[in-house]
C-alpha cells in the first residue's frame, strides 16, 4: 500500500501542484509573520542594550506611560556627586527631546511616522551592552550651530560632514539651521530602527530643550573594571534624593524592550489572522483536490479493496500522499517566508519602522510552526474525501461514475445549519453580550458561519446554478447548455471551489462596509460637532511651540484660539486632554449632568460614553498616575462625545502642567470673526517654515480624520489579495482536474463536431459560474456581517451604517473577470486534446 500510494502521487505531479502552491502560500505567510515578528524583537532588544548605560539615574516619572518625556529633571551636581561614587568609574548627565525633525534636502521631513525624532547632546558615555553609538566620522559638536546626526538619517537626508542641516524643534517657531560635522552609528552592527537622532554640545542642548537649565533627563553612571550592574546600583541608591531612582543597564533595557514589544505585538497578531484565513482558504483547495483525485482514482482503490486493502489502509494511503504533499509544501513555504518576511521589513521602512541594520532572525519555532502547521492541514483537509472514498464498496467503484447520494447532501446541510445555528449564536454573544474574550468569540462565529454555509451550499447553490443553466441555455445554445449541467453534475465539487472565493469576498465586503460607515459616521460628527473655523496639529500627532497659539490670537481677524494638550494611555487605556477652562464654552460641549462652571483647575470633565463604560457620575474622583505621582481629581461634569475634544478625560492646561506634563499644544482651534477674509492665509503665514505644523478648515479636517481609515482598509485589502489568489487558484485547479476527469466526454464532443472555441467557450462559462456563486454568497455574507458589526459599533461613535453598493457592484463585476481569467490555462487544454486519445481514454 504504501508502494502504491507513492507511485500514485508521483504520477500526478501536475495535478498535485496548485494544490501544493496553495500550502505553500499559506505556510509562507506564518513563517514570513514568525520570522518578522523575532527579527523585531531581537532589533529592539540589542537596540536598548546598546542605548543605556551600567547604571541608570531617572526622576520618578521621568516619563509618561506614553513614553514621552516628561518636565521633571535632575539637577546637574548630581552628576559630579554620582561621578565619585565608589565602583563608579564615571557619570554623564543626558538630555533627550522628542519632536526634533530634520528636513532632508528635498525639503522633506524624515521620519516622522512611527518611530521617534529624538534630540540631545552628544556624550562618550560608555553603553551597557557594549559598544554604543559612536562617531563613525567627523568630529563633536560645539557651539549652537553644529550637529551630530545618526548614519541612517544622514544618507536618507541626503547630507555629508560640513553640510548645512534644517530642523525642526519641539519648541521652535521657524527652521534651525546647523552645520554637520560628524555621524554616529553602531560599529558593531545595528540601527535606531527608523528613529532619527540630532545630537548637540550639552550646553546648547539644555537651551533648546531644558529652559536653559544646568539640569539632565537621566543620568549614566559607568561601572569601573570587576564591578557589577548591581553592586554599582546599590552604592549610587544610597546617594540619591527623593524622588529618584536608580536602575542597572539590563533592567532599563528590559524595560523599555518590553514595554515597546507589548505595544506592537499587534503586528504579528494582525499578520497571523491572515495567515490563518489563507491556509482556511487553501483548504478548500486541498479538498477538492483531494475529491477530484480520490474519484479518479475510484476504480484503482476498487482493485486494491478487491484484493484484500481494507478500508483503513485506503484512508492511509491518502493520508501518505497527504503528508508528502503537506511535507513538500511546508518546505517551499517556509523558504518563500523568508522571501516574505523581507517584504515585510521594507514595507514597514515605508511607514518609518527601519530594520535593515538586523538580520534576520530564523528560529526554530518558525520551522516547527511551519512544518506543522502545513502538514496537519494538508493532511486534515484530504482525511475528508479519503474517508468518503473508503466508505465506497468495490462493485460500485468499478462503475462510471460515481454519484452523490441525495441524503448525503442533506444530511450535510442540516449539519451545515447546525453549526450555522451555534456560529450566529456565538457572533451575537462577541458583538452584543459584553463579555470577555468577545474579538475571539466573534471570529469564531464569523468562521463557524461560513464554513456552515459552505456545507450548505450544495443545496443553497441549487437555484442560481439551475438559473445560470437556464440563462446560459438561451443565451449560447446547446454549449451553454452543456456548461450549465456540468456545474450542477456535482454541486458539491461546484460549491466547493466557490466557497474558497466566497470566504475572501465576504471579508472584503465587511471591510468595505467597515469604512465606508466608519468615513460617513467621521463626516456626520465632524458636520454636527465641529466649532470654530480652523483646527492648527502636527501631522504626525505630536507636540507644538504653544507661542504658535499666541501668535494666532494676535492675528487680525481672529476672534478667539482654543489650545488643547493631552498624553496618551494616562487614564483607562485612553488619555487626558487639557484645556483652558476660560474658553471651554466655545466648544459647545452639550453637558448632559453638572456644570461647566464648576470646572476648575483641579477636576475634569468627561465625555459621556466614558463616564458610562467606566460608571462615573459628578462627584466621583478620578485617579491618574502622573509624572509626578497620582493624583486624584473629582469628575465636575458629563458632556456629550464630541469629536472636536480629543481624548475623554479633559483637565485644566494649569493642572496638567503641575502634573508633570510639558507645556506644548497638541492641537488649536482658531475662531475667526464674522467678515474675516482670508485668514487662512495668514495662519498658513505662521506656521510657514513648520512643515510638521497645518492648519486645516472643516472639509480638510473630515479629511484627515478619513485618511487613516482609507490607509487601513486598503493594507486589509492587500492582505485579504493572498486568500484571494488562492481562491483563483483552486477554481483553475479544480476546472483542470475536471477536464482530465472528462478526458472521454470532451473526445466525444469532439468527435460530433464541437469546435476548440465552442470547448473554451464551455469551460469558461463554467468557471464564471463558480466565480459569479462564490461572489453572490460573499456578498450576501459580506454585508451581513458588516451591517451587524457596524450595529455593535453604534455606541462607540460610528454610528451612521453606510453599505457601498458600486464597491459592491464591482466585487461582483469582477468575479466575472476572476472566472474568465481561471478558465484560460483548463479551457486551452482541454481544447488541445487528441480526440481519438481522449475516447480511448479508460
Amino acid at each position: 500500500m504504501w508502494r502504491a500510494s507513492l507511485k500514485s502521487l508521483l504520477g500526478r505531479k501536475v495535478r498535485l501542484l496548485m494544490s501544493t502552491f496553495a500550502i505553500v502560500l499559506g505556510v509562507a505567510f506564518v513563517a514570513g509573520s514568525l520570522i518578522f515578528s523575532d527579527t523585531l524583537s531581537r532589533s529592539f532588544t540589542a537596540l536598548f542594550a546598546s542605548t543605556v548605560g551600567d547604571v541608570v539615574v531617572r526622576p520618578v516619572g521621568g516619563t509618561t506611560a506614553s513614553g514621552s518625556i516628561s518636565a521633571l529633571t535632575l539637577p546637574g551636581s548630581l552628576v559630579e556627586e554620582l561621578g565619585e561614587v565608589d565602583g563608579a568609574d564615571r557619570a554623564d548627565g543626558n538630555v533627550t527631546a522628542l519632536g526634533v525633525y530634520v528636513v532632508g534636502d528635498d525639503g522633506k521631513v524624515i521620519g516622522g511616522l512611527g518611530p521617534p525624532a529624538l534630540g540631545g547632546n552628544y556624550t562618550t558615555a560608555p553603553a551597557a551592552g557594549g559598544e554604543g553609538l559612536t562617531l563613525v566620522e567627523g568630529r563633536e559638536p560645539r557651539g549652537r550651530d553644529e550637529i551630530v546626526l545618526d548614519e541612517t538619517t544622514a544618507e536618507n537626508g541626503g547630507y555629508e560632514v560640513g553640510d548645512t542641516v534644517p530642523l525642526l524643534l519641539p519648541r521652535g517657531l521657524s527652521k534651525l539651521t546647523a552645520t554637520l560635522v560628524g555621524v554616529a552609528g553602531f560599529p558593531d552592527g545595528g540601527s535606531l530602527n527608523g528613529a532619527t537622532l540630532t545630537m548637540f554640545d550639552t550646553r546648547t542642548a539644555q537651551e533648546l530643550f531644558l529652559d536653559g537649565e544646568d539640569v539632565y533627563n537621566d543620568v549614566w553612571v559607568t561601572a569601573e573594571d570587576g564591578v557589577s550592574q548591581q553592586e554599582l546600583r546599590d552604592a549610587v541608591a544610597k546617594v540619591l534624593p527623593e524622588e529618584t531612582e536608580a536602575v542597572t543597564g539590563d533592567e532599563a533595557a528590559d524595560e523599555s524592550a518590553s514595554d515597546l514589544l507589548e505595544a506592537i505585538s499587534f503586528i504579528t497578531t494582525f499578520l497571523l489572522i491572515f495567515a490563518g484565513i489563507a491556509l482556511v482558504v487553501g483548504s478548500f483547495l486541498i479538498i477538492n483536490t483531494f475529491s477530484i483525485l480520490v474519484a479518479q482514482r475510484s476504480r484503482e482503490l476498487a482493485l486494491l479493496r478487491a484484493l484484500g486493502a481494507s478500508k483503513r489502509q485506503v484512508v492511509r494511503s491518502v493520508q501518505l500522499e497527504a503528508f508528502v504533499l503537506g511535507l513538500l509544501g511546508s518546505t517551499l513555504g517556509l523558504g518563500l517566508g523568508v522571501l516574505l518576511a523581507m517584504g515585510l521589513r521594507s514595507l514597514f521602512a515605508q511607514f518609518g519602522l527601519d530594520l535593515s541594520g538586523q538580520p534576520m532572525i530564523f528560529g526554530w519555532r518558525t520551522v516547527v510552526a511551519s512544518y506543522l502547521v502545513g502538514v496537519l492541514v494538508t493532511m486534515a483537509a484530504a482525511w475528508l474525501p479519503a474517508r468518503r472514498t473508503s466508505r465506497i464498496s468495490p462493485v460500485q467503484a468499478m462503475r462510471d461514475d460515481i454519484a452523490l447520494s441525495e441524503s448525503s447532501m442533506t444530511t450535510r446541510f442540516i449539519r451545515g445549519a447546525a453549526l450555522g445555528v451555534v456560529g450566529l449564536v456565538v457572533l451575537g454573544l462577541g458583538l452584543f453580550s459584553g463579555l470577555p474574550y468577545g474579538g475571539q468569540m466573534v471570529g469564531a462565529g464569523v468562521l463557524a458561519i461560513l464554513l456552515a454555509v459552505a456545507a450548505m451550499s450544495p443545496v443553497l447553490s441549487r437555484p442560481l446554478l439551475s438559473a445560470a443553466r437556464s440563462a446560459y441555455a438561451r443565451l449560447f445554445g446547446s454549449i451553454g447548455n452543456l456548461a450549465g449541467q456540468n456545474s450542477l453534475r456535482n454541486p458539491r465539487r461546484t460549491t466547493a471551489t466557490a466557497s474558497a472565493l466566497m470566504i475572501g469576498l465576504t471579508l472584503a465586503c465587511t471591510m468595505a462596509i467597515v469604512g465606508d460607515s466608519a468615513k460617513a459616521s467621521v463626516d456626520k460628527s465632524v458636520e454636527e460637532s465641529f466649532v470654530g473655523d480652523y483646527v492648527v496639529s502636527n501631522v504626525f500627532g505630536g507636540e507644538f511651540n504653544p507661542a504658535i497659539a499666541d501668535r494666532m490670537a494676535q492675528l487680525e481677524g481672529v476672534d478667539a484660539v482654543v489650545r488643547q494638550r493631552y498624553q496618551f494611555q494616562d487614564f483607562g487605556g485612553q488619555g487626558i486632554s487639557a484645556i483652558d477652562p476660560a474658553t471651554a464654552d466655545r466648544l459647545e460641549l452639550t453637558v448632559t449632568e453638572g456644570d461647566l462652571a464648576d470646572f476648575t483647575d483641579g477636576t475634569v470633565i468627561v465625555q459621556e460614553s466614558h463616564a458610562e463604560d467606566e460608571g462615573l457620575e459628578v462627584g466621583d474622583e478620578v485617579e491618574v498616575e502622573t509624572p509626578a505621582g497620582k493624583r486624584s481629581w473629582p469628575v465636575v461634569a458629563v458632556y456629550e462625545d464630541n469629536p472636536i475634544v480629543f481624548l475623554p478625560v479633559v483637565t485644566t492646561l494649569t493642572t496638567m502642567e503641575e502634573a508633570g506634563y510639558e507645556p506644548a499644544d497638541n492641537a488649536v482651534i482658531v475662531f475667526a470673526e464674522p467678515g474675516a477674509d482670508d485668514l487662512q492665509a495668514g495662519l498658513d503665514a505662521i506656521v510657514e517654515e513648520l512643515p510638521i505644523v497645518t492648519v486645516k478648515d472643516q472639509a480638510a479636517f473630515a479629511e484627515e480624520q478619513r485618511e487613516p481609515i482609507d490607509q487601513f482598509v486598503l493594507i486589509i485589502f492587500a492582505l485579504l489579495g493572498l486568500a484571494l489568489v488562492i481562491a483563483v487558484l483552486g477554481i483553475v485547479n479544480t476546472l483542470a482536474l475536471s477536464v482530465i476527469e472528462r478526458t472521454r466526454e470532451v473526445g466525444l464532443l469532439r468527435a460530433i463536431g464541437v469546435s476548440r472555441s465552442q470547448l473554451r467557450w464551455m469551460i469558461t462559462l463554467e468557471s464564471v459560474v463558480i466565480a459569479v456563486l462564490g461572489a453572490v454568497l460573499g456578498v450576501v455574507l459580506g454585508v451581513g456581517f458588516g451591517v451587524a458589526l457596524m450595529y455593535a459599533l453604534r455606541d462607540e461613535g460610528l454610528e451612521v451604517i453606510s453599505v457601498p453598493y458600486g464597491q459592491l457592484a464591482v466585487f461582483l463585476v469582477l468575479s466575472v473577470v476572476i472566472g474568465m481569467l481561471a478558465a484560460v490555462f483548463p479551457a486551452r487544454r482541454a481544447a488541445r486534446l487528441d480526440v481519438l486519445r481522449a475516447i480511448a481514454t479508460e
